[in-house]
């Protein structure tokens, strides 16, 4: 057993960390579509070769590596880490996922296409793009008055006052723009409209315009808003109204004669360009409308939007279907999109382009928000849900190129297709970046994707890598007796994160586009009654998720060499969430060989940040055993203090929230290795589940473990206590087999 010997937590956590910081110039390969979660390649590159390549993990981790006679799974394959990974260094692949858009995401990535001839046709597609639209998103420079390229357009929502129906703008607040990455803060007067910079957030003045008192505050507050011509109190949302309406009121643009100018008297423009909407730009958005009306659409999608635990929030802004979250110039220029991603006759390049149009969606739909610090469009799964906003942000369908070749701002055909064309340059030859620097290392040898080399040849001569990925449940799977030497895998997290209500957003446009005779997207939906995800909606319970998470790893668990590994990482803030994990790791027939914590989530990810939530996973090694793991552990409050210091070294800065998600995990390998030897696989889940959590208790309190690791210090809150790392080698922290 090896990953238990040669895993280096302080190793793996300094390159997740990096990773995780700016994950698409770790791993580019990500970039090729949308996934939600996904763990650092860097933990399971190192994984794989803890368990097979027979040296020190800090030499073997950047030395090219070839597996060819290797077989590894993932049965939750999601955005595809783990494939990727093991497909890189040459292993054979099997992926199942139950939702259509994983299926097809990790299909995309291990697809060979030329990143050349793939960006010719894309730009070609953009070129015939900015034919038909390219002049709606030009504007007129007010410092200028030449042409200038249109970032995003501002619109804030607006519904009719109950009592004199006059329109009223719903402004939570009347902020644009935040000083820092432009030199002063940007508001939109209240009264009359137009934009005011101001250096002091606190005291901004008086409208230059109408010299109004400027306020950052706006009326708009806890679903009501006072109407500013008769003072009457309105209620919004009203979902029986259907969508409330949008009002165009800024508009942030790129000039490049002004950015450029160097003459003495007038310097380079600095910080960015921001006008109030002109009676032109307005009429090019009702011209845009106008098309929009009289045109046929062939792709553009009329479906409804179910009930969901995520989706249910569209429904209360009066959402009811799709097609409802964009505004007339996003359908005119999607629509066009796709009639021209349609027309691509090359199959490999028509599936590229399509997954582009699915990708684009997330930036250019109208609950896509502006970034005030960041200056910047965030897609709108910046968080994991449909985060439903009062002031939006429209981006530029095309995207802007710079002089150099660069994509200015974010949103457009020019952002994707520069981030695939990187991820399918990637896949032909990857790289790791060097430990203390930023310097590449490229892995001769290594590649991801099916089939052979692009020179024709295969890798080490033994013949084609082979990827079989399948859209179905892995429960299902029908794996011959041992013939897997690995299942590494990032399950679902019980009801973190609702996966098909979300990506149903993309779905419901790809599966047009593509006009796919695929069964896989037969479904109206992605969503599947069998889909591992808590969900109050669909009455999908804690039982439902334990059935299906322990019949995978029965499925798997057939598949295993003897005593190969089946790891997986895993993390949850509720206790009762690591149940399910003992029970199907019981139901296996497995044992928890190891449980090793790693860095999996970025602090800052907009999803976390604020939050308590952990961002360090627990990694359960487990195998199949005649025997359980011998005792003599160190306590819980030991294992953990000392994950922590290894957290540390590697510089990490856990929290008390990931130190609870660590204790969490060490309780769940001591609750299997005591419940192994009786365990009742055949006896109901409920029966299995409350066994569980007894045995669980009997491991203490998770709060009593946490103040065994921390003590109070005056003045500097808690730290570990010292006394708990005396005597716990990293080598005792791996059960002894």
């Amino acid at each position: 057993m090896s990953i238990e010997r040669r895993f280096d937590v302080p190793f793996v956590s300094a390159l997740s960390l990096r990773e995780k910081a700016i994950q698409q110039t770790y791993r580019p390969v990500i970039a090729v579509h949308k996934w939600f979660a996904r763990r650092p390649g860097a933990l399971f590159r190192a994984l794989m070769l803890s368990e097979f390549v027979d040296e020190d993990l800090r030499t073997s981790y950047f030395r090219s590596h070839e597996l060819p006679d290797t077989h590894v799974a993932d049965p939750f394959m999601g955005g595809g880490t783990p494939l990727m990974e093991a497909n890189r260094m040459g292993a054979s692949v099997s992926g199942w996922d139950i939702n259509p858009m994983a299926w097809w995401i990790v299909g995309r990535k291990l697809e060979r296409i030329d990143p050349n001839t793939y960006a010719q046709a894309a730009t070609a597609l953009t070129e015939a793009l900015r034919e038909q639209v390219g002049d709606l998103y030009e504007t007129e420079c007010p410092e200028c008055k030449g042409t200038a390229l249109v970032k995003y357009f501002f619109w804030v929502k607006v519904q009719p006052c109950h009592r004199c129906r006059r329109p009223i703008d719903l402004f939570p607040g009347y902020l644009v723009a935040a000083r820092g990455r432009h030199p002063r803060h940007v508001l939109v007067c209240s009264k009359c409209g137009d934009l005011n910079e101001t250096s002091d957030r606190r005291s901004p003045g008086a409208c230059s315009g109408c010299r109004e008192a400027l306020t950052i505050q706006g009326p708009a507050r806890k679903g009501l808003v006072s109407c500013a011509h008769c003072g009457a109190a309105n209620k919004f949302p009203d979902p029986s109204a259907g969508p409330l309406g949008h009002r165009m009121f800024a508009i942030e643009y790129h000039c490049f004669a002004c950015k450029a100018r160097r003459n003495g008297r007038l310097p380079a423009r600095r910080g960015r360009f921001f006008k109030k909407p002109s009676a032109r730009d307005l009429a090019k958005y009702e011209h845009a409308a106008e098309r929009w009306q009289h045109m046929t659409a062939e792709f553009v999608p009329d479906d409804s939007v179910p009930p969901g635990d995520e989706s249910t929030r569209l429904h209360r802004w009066g959402y009811r279907r799709y097609r409802q979250m964009f505004n007339a110039r996003q359908l005119l220029g999607l629509e066009l999109s796709a009639r021209l991603v349609a027309a691509q006759p090359d199959r490999a390049l028509h599936r590229a382009l399509a997954t582009n149009l699915s990708d684009l969606l997330r930036y250019n739909n109208l609950l896509v928000r502006y970034d005030t610090v960041s200056l910047k469009a965030l897609d709108l799964f910046s968080v994991h849900g449909f985060p439903v906003g009062l002031v939006r942000c429209e981006a530029n369908l095309l995207g802007i190129r710079a002089p150099n070749g660069r994509p200015v701002g974010s949103g457009g055909w020019a952002n994707i297709v520069d981030k695939y064309r990187t991820a399918k340059e990637y896949c032909a030859r990857p790289f790791e970046v060097a430990a203390g620097s930023r310097a590449k290392v490229f892995m001769t040898g290594e590649w991801i994707g099916e089939g052979t080399q692009e020179d024709g040849s295969a890798h080490d001569g033994v013949g084609p890598k082979v990827a079989d990925l399948r859209c179905g449940d892995a429960a299902q799977a029908q794996l011959a007796p041992h013939s897997l030497d690995a299942v590494f895998t990032d399950p679902p997290y019980f009801d973190s994160v609702q996966y098909a209500e979300l990506m149903d957003f993309c779905y419901v446009w790809l599966r047009r586009v593509t006009r796919s005779h695929e069964p896989a997207f037969a479904a109206s939906s992605t969503r599947n009654p069998a889909e591992l995800t808590g969900n109050d909606t669909e009455g999908r319970t804690l039982e439902h998720f334990t059935e299906g998470l322990a019949a995978v790893y029965r499925q798997m668990a057939i598949g295993l060499k003897p005593g190969a590994p089946l790891a997986f990482t895993y993390h949850h803030n509720r206790g009762e969430a690591y149940h399910p994990v003992a029970v199907a790791i019981l139901d296996a027939g497995l044992a928890v060989t190891a449980s090793l914590p790693c860095p999996a989530e970025m602090g800052g990810s907009i999803h976390i940040s604020g939050t308590r939530s952990s961002i360090v996973d627990t990694v359960f090694v487990c195998r199949a055993l005649k025997r359980s793991p011998a005792a003599g552990d160190p306590s819980v409050a030991q294992a953990v203090a000392a994950d922590l210091h290894a957290l540390r070294t590697g510089g990490v800065k856990p929290t008390e929230g990931d130190a609870r998600c660590i204790a969490f995990g060490h309780m769940t390998r001591l609750t299997v290795q005591s419940l192994r030897p009786s365990w009742d696989a055949s006896a109901s889940v409920r029966s299995k589940l409350a066994k569980v959590a007894n045995s669980m208790r009997r491991q203490g309190c998770v709060d009593a473990v946490i103040d065994q690791v921390y003590s109070v210090k005056q003045g500097s809150g808690r730290a570990v206590q010292s006394d708990l790392l005396e005597g716990v080698g990293s080598e005792e922290r791996a059960v002894a087999i």
